[in-house]
């Protein structure tokens, strides 16, 4: 497929293993030979910057994290878009109405100031320990690209409620990231595009969850992982192996990128 300039990954699920929380060895084989063979590699995650995990020293062409929030290519910020500070206060204000500690994400840390088990296991999916910052108050003064909060279905109403500037991304379904609601992967994807001079249908992505659903429709194919939820699967074009099957390595490989 000559016409693939461009991939676009998210990490959980994808990228990583869920179950073993590995990369696995053919997965890095198909990134690198992607790169050989001349097609740009980018990260899509709701990750942190600091977050993303070391791929055996591989560099991607761009980052898109907080949900597509904040990206960069190499030093170059790409696209900067913070929660208006009236929104994060809202939302805090709301996660405590409902009983409920949150994170604040800035540019160079998570900072949160509560613990609960769903938060807790919301850090560990991504190697963290939560810890309750002592310095919380002054964080939320700083530039605020997502905010992580544990929670089910029936309580994101609640928590978002008077927010106007903010909406919903899921990934799991004990926890969310809020993040604003002019922002999300597919707005990221177009950033990326232009700033490389390529268009939508030049790009691959491959994702699994409810937030990849933005980033799957943005591409010329949207291909979801086996593991993926059922609304990746409608979402997407082509459905893969799973991750834990190297999904990414054989679909590349059928399709002639490496």
């Amino acid at each position: 497929m000559d016409s693939v300039k461009i991939i676009f990954f998210d990490i959980d699920g994808t990228l990583v293993d869920p179950e073993s929380g590995m990369i696995s060895d053919k997965t890095i084989l198909a990134l690198t030979r992607l790169k050989e063979r001349g097609i740009k590699i980018c990260i899509s995650t709701g990750r942190a910057p600091s977050e993303v995990p070391d791929f055996g020293g591989l560099t991607f062409d761009a980052y898109c994290t907080y949900n597509g929030s904040l990206c960069y290519a190499g030093s170059e910020i790409l696209h900067s878009n913070p929660i208006p500070s009236q929104d994060v206060a809202q939302v805090l204000k709301n996660a405590a109405g409902i009983g409920r500690p949150a994170a604040v994400a800035t540019r160079s840390r998570l900072a949160a100031n509560g613990w609960d088990p769903d938060l807790a296991d919301y850090y560990r999916l991504a190697k963290l320990e939560l810890t309750v910052a002592p310095d919380f108050d002054a964080a939320c003064r700083e530039d605020v690209y997502q905010i992580l909060v544990g929670c089910r279905r029936d309580e994101h109403a609640a928590l978002i409620r008077e927010a106007q500037g903010v909406k919903i991304a899921v990934s799991w379904d004990r926890a969310v990231d809020v993040i604003p609601a002019n922002s999300g992967k597919g707005i990221a994807i177009a950033r990326v595009l232009a700033h490389f001079g390529l268009e939508a249908s030049q790009a691959m992505a491959f994702g699994d969850s409810q937030n990849d659903l933005e980033m799957l429709r943005a591409v010329g194919v949207g291909v979801a992982m086996g593991n993926a939820s059922p609304e990746a699967k409608s979402a997407a074009d082509v459905i893969c192996g799973p991750v834990s099957q190297d999904g990414i390595y054989h679909y590349c490989l059928e399709l002639g990128l490496i």
